[in-house]
């Protein structure tokens, strides 16, 4: 398998989490977003879209974060990591909704700021993300996981960009049930590390 990744990226690294997490061997291709590789004909070929990350696994080749961990789950049989039951399913796929969605626009624009220089507005992206880290704190509150009693894909795509919240303005202080949800990920056996920048509040 090969990830086509950026080591700043959320998006890439929840994948390379899971690969890790799963213990299944790849090979990193980092693509250089600053030169805007990303946008050149040949990785354009892999996903018209110009994003990271893209998994080619042995020519099968699927792009978006959210649908690889789910390529993953479903080809290494994982059911723990991804329910076959039709409950467990559904609430999975409400927290990579929420990936894609609330935490895209609150937290990970907010980190974009000032990682990337993105002209985003930053007090209405933190504002997001304040409001989606609320209902991330009630969720977590009297459970481990966001979904059922193990963790889930669902688990993987909202950690990356709320582990690096604080660089993005974005402070967990108020938050002990999603920082004790962080620790858990971060405990877990093959964990892999988000790159930190010194942005935000973590300069």
């Amino acid at each position: 398998m090969k990830l086509f990744h950026h080591p700043l990226s959320g998006h890439s690294h929840r994948v390379r989490l899971f690969l890790s997490l799963l213990g299944l061997s790849h090979e990193l291709i980092e693509v250089d977003l600053r030169s805007g590789a990303h946008k050149k004909p040949d990785f354009l070929a892999l996903n018209p879209f110009g994003q990271v990350p893209v998994l080619d696994d042995g020519g099968v080749v699927i792009a978006d974060s959210n649908a690889i961990l789910i390529y993953l789950a479903k080809k290494a049989g994982r059911n723990d990591w991804l329910p076959d039951d039709p409950q467990g399913a559904a609430a999975v796929q409400r927290w990579l909704s929420v990936a894609a969605g609330e935490l895209a626009y609150g937290v990970a624009s907010a980190r974009l700021v000032t990682v990337f220089g993105a002209k985003y507005n930053p007090e209405e992206v933190i504002a997001r993300a304040h409001a989606l880290l609320d209902k991330l704190e009630h969720h977590l509150a009297g459970r481990d996981w966001l979904v059922g009693a193990h963790p889930t894909i669902a688990d993987v795509a909202i950690y990356s960009y709320v582990a690096r919240a604080p660089e993005g303005n974005v402070a967990l202080g108020g938050y002990p049930a999603v920082n004790s949800f962080l620790r858990r990920i971060e405990a877990l056996p093959n964990f892999v590390p988000f790159a930190q920048t010194p942005s935000g509040l973590a300069a």
